[in-house]
């Protein structure tokens, strides 16, 4: 029987995780991982960027096509919110950057403890936030998705707003492309534009 609930934690400071200080404006990191020397508890953390970025205070180790691999390491008493999460007894995966902001998956038994996890790391990283929320269900029920509506520009949620209170989704149309931007007083192909973005955002959530 499915249980449980899969939850994406993002970070959204740069100073919460040394990848996305040392990384900048160089693009996003995949495939964070480290080990732990058992004797000096010196942690050794890799990840991956596109490209071939000038990263000084980390050590490339390996490049293949366009991704690069580079290595550094830190001591194990430093505060991170990967190592947080772990004094939970809850493992993180999926670690990776995005924007900018350290994101990572966990995988826990219920709301309860996943609202424990998030408030231990929010007494140091107050910036958390959960982006989406998956939660198993009996067959034939489907899964439940906890879309962040934050994702949306505010124009983009006006927008999607005034297409669903005018019918624009309904069969048949309660009102087409053209009436629904005069109601917003934009143009028909901004409209488009931005009920496209829109979309792409929450399917983006709802497929990943």
């Amino acid at each position: 029987m499915p249980t449980g609930i899969r939850a994406e934690l993002a970070f959204e400071s740069p100073d919460a995780c040394r990848i996305t200080q040392y990384l900048g404006d160089a693009g996003d990191a995949k495939s964070i991982s480290w080990s732990v020397a058992p004797e000096s508890g010196r942690i050794t953390e890799e990840f991956a960027v596109e490209g071939d970025p000038d990263i000084e205070e980390a050590t490339q180790v390996f490049s293949y096509g366009d991704r690069s691999v580079y290595r550094f390491q830190r001591e194990q008493a430093e505060c991170c919110p990967c190592g947080i999460v772990q004094d939970f007894d809850v493992p993180v995966r999926d670690v990776r950057t995005v924007d900018g902001a350290l994101h990572f998956a966990v995988y826990v038994a219920d709301m309860d403890e996943l609202r424990e996890v998030v408030i231990g790391v929010r007494n140091t990283f107050p910036d958390v936030r959960i982006v989406r929320i998956v939660r198993a269900q009996e067959a034939g029920e489907g899964d439940l998705v906890l879309v962040d509506r934050g994702e949306l520009t505010d124009r983009q949620r006006e927008v999607l707003e005034t297409a669903h209170r005018l019918g624009y989704f309904d069969h048949p149309k309660g009102a087409n492309a053209g009436e629904v931007a005069d109601e917003l007083g934009i143009t028909t192909s901004t409209f488009t534009e931005h009920l496209a973005a829109a979309q792409s955002k929450l399917l983006n959530s709802i497929l990943a």
